[in-house]
């Protein structure tokens, strides 16, 4: 790979990511201070992340895979969500503004998949040269909570009073159309499959893969994985409306630590697995969630502090060593045949249904929790998912089985 290629690359990565990071982490504050939603109208609202995440495949298999270049169709997808994402900087009412976020995340996760066909299309050695590539995309997600709170000072209590974070919106829009046209100088991405090729809808929603739910043990995972997306959800809905409501300086920027945690726990997560194998690795993740949420209960933005970014801090291992490892288990599992419909399979029913399910519930939660006078129980709202991970945990501690340690065990785990 060319210098001029691996630049490319990272600047589409770092972009990429920017432009989620600026809208979607304070987009409950934003739901909640401009829009005067309620829990189940943010829930809604976050729901079209998972909807995004089952129409993707679609979008890919049906029209970037057969007829037209990847980075063209990144390009297209980019440009159109920069004046999606300005007409949501201009709406006013939670009622016009749910369908121009509803199109827009229709139309941004089908990217995410095609970033990594762009970069793997110029990769030789994915092992050894994705990461190198794909970490400008957690150095984007950073750099846009930074910018909010440490810069530009959005999130501050008297900004989001004044409505400040609508420029999140506009922001983003202005990032989208960078790399919409930036995208049309990346390197060629021909498609991959054939036009006239038979298309199977098994395929595209990676139900080929369904042969995985004969093994008792992947059935366990794979419930278990459906079911660890609700604690995620109240994470990803109420964090930052948290930390603002009870007045934590600066949450956006602080929430940047979860990001950085996540880089170091991913270079860890190798280590950890060939040493404790995939039980104890998937068993420690369901923990830290449980944990996590007890913090948040009872830390404050006082002398409680530490609570709430050790909480923050714990991302890390909550992400990377249930959801990547989860990929690994996935992928010794399939078989070279179903590798690809495997991943599908497992990302649809995590990031589709699982979290679809875990923002409504989290949306209800709120709302049950919230006074007529708009004063949050919180600590009632972060203890359910704790005990709810928690659960899992014992569920799955009692019925995966595992033989073996490291990668040779994830595979013969029965």
């Amino acid at each position: 790979m060319t210098a001029t290629t691996r630049i490319k690359l990272s600047t589409m990565m770092f972009l990429e990511f920017f432009i989620w990071g600026a809208w979607f982490v304070t987009f409950g504050t934003f739901l909640a201070a401009n829009l005067q939603a309620n829990g189940t109208q943010t829930g809604s609202a976050f729901a079209t992340q998972s909807f995004g995440a089952i129409i993707a495949p679609f979008i890919i298999g049906l029209i970037a895979d057969r007829y037209f270049n990847a980075e063209k169709i990144l390009g297209i997808l980019h440009l159109l969500g920069a004046v999606l994402m300005y007409l949501m900087y201009k709406t006013p009412t939670f009622t016009a503004f749910y369908p121009l976020v509803f199109v827009y995340m229709v139309l941004y996760m089908p990217t995410l998949a095609l970033v990594n066909s762009v970069s793997f299309n110029q990769i030789k050695d994915s092992e050894k040269e994705f990461g190198s590539i794909r970490v400008f995309g957690t150095v984007g997600w950073i750099v846009a909570g930074l910018l909010i709170s440490y810069v530009l000072f959005w999130d501050s209590e008297e900004n989001v009073k004044a409505g400040m974070l609508k420029n999140t919106f506009l922001m983003t829009s202005i990032a989208s159309l960078l790399l919409g046209i930036f995208s049309f100088f990346l390197p060629k991405t021909p498609p991959k499959v054939n036009r006239e090729e038979k298309v199977k809808l098994s395929s595209i929603l990676g139900l080929d893969a369904l042969k995985l739910l004969k093994d008792r043990n992947y059935v366990i995972f794979f419930l278990a994985s459906v079911l660890i997306c609700v604690p995620l959800a109240f994470y990803y809905q109420y964090a930052n409306a948290f930390l603002a409501n009870i007045h934590l300086a600066k949450p956006t920027g602080k929430m940047t630590v979860g990001q950085a945690s996540e880089v170091i726990f991913m270079l860890m997560l190798p280590v950890f697995f060939l040493r404790f194998g995939l039980k104890k690795t998937l068993l420690l993740a369901m923990a830290a969630w449980a944990l996590r949420y007890l913090l948040f209960a009872y830390g404050n933005a006082g002398d409680g502090a530490w609570m709430l970014i050790t909480g923050i801090a714990l991302h890390g291992i909550c992400y990377d060593f249930f959801f990547v490892t989860g990929q690994i288990y996935t992928d010794s599992k399939a078989g070279e045949k179903y590798k690809s419909a495997a991943q599908g399979l497992i990302t649809l029913a995590t990031y589709g249904v699982g979290m679809m399910v875990g923002f409504y519930i989290a949306g209800l939660v709120k709302d049950a929790y919230t006074a007529a006078d708009g004063i949050t129980d919180w600590r009632h709202v972060w203890l359910i998912p704790s005990v709810f991970a928690a659960v899992v945990l014992v569920l799955f501690l009692f019925l995966f089985r595992e033989r073996g340690t490291g990668p040779k065990g994830a595979a013969s785990a029965a």
